[in-house]
């Protein structure tokens, strides 16, 4: 995990030398991260009453405002001329809630925080989020973890990362924002089957032990 302080003084150094990654707009731009997948169908039933997102601790990238890019590994800068509208540790599991609210996954889909009481939890952090330029115009790259929790037990019944890529036509900020939106998109499609494989196993093998402990 890269630390805020190393990320920056990279992104200091990077202000001080000419940066020739496309033609950046001439006024600070503000972008936003979107799911921009195609409309998912919905389910005939949800398979739970309630479920609860929440953000976790990841990548320093993901808990600022500045949009990460990358031309060597290991080493990343900040566009100087654009930045997120909403920090993506925030507006990552926003837009993961509307995307399982639309989904019908449960009948009620909250952040941490919702007056909403649910016995099951996903907490997500994001690993990755940059622009990697490495070989221009570059791919943007997202890397999410996912664990399912049983609130009720207090265990944790699923554990998967999930990454993905989506290539810029252009190596600039406004590319990126985009390329990474649809990486974004790309991740949910795996993120919400896994989900709800593993929602239905797990809420259908507790009410099972449920009722076989009651005829007994």
């Amino acid at each position: 995990m890269k630390t805020f302080a190393a990320l920056v003084t990279v992104a200091l150094l990077a202000g001080c030398v000419s940066i020739d990654l496309g033609k950046e707009p001439a006024a600070h731009a503000h972008l936003s991260l979107r799911d921009v997948g195609a409309p998912v169908s919905r389910r005939a039933d949800p398979i739970v009453d309630a479920l609860l997102v929440q953000p976790q601790p990841g990548d320093a990238v993901a808990d600022t405002l500045a949009i990460a890019y990358s031309r060597r590994a290991d080493e990343y800068a900040f566009y100087q001329l654009a930045s997120w509208t909403e920090r993506p540790v925030r507006q990552l599991p926003r837009l993961l809630q509307r995307r399982l609210e639309a989904r019908g996954v449960a009948r009620a889909v909250g952040l941490v925080g919702d007056p909403l009481r649910a016995d099951w939890l996903l907490a997500i952090s994001i690993d990755e989020l940059y622009h990697d330029v490495s070989s221009p115009p570059g791919v943007a790259r997202i890397a999410l973890t996912a664990d399912l929790f049983d609130r009720r037990t207090r265990t944790r019944v699923a554990h998967e990362r999930f990454a993905s890529t989506a290539p810029t036509p252009t190596a600039d900020s406004s590319a990126a924002a985009e390329a990474l939106s649809l990486a974004t998109a790309h991740a949910f499609d795996e993120l919400v089957p896994w989900l709800e494989s593993n929602l239905q196993h797990a809420a259908t093998g507790l009410s099972g032990h449920k009722n076989e402990t009651a005829t007994h």
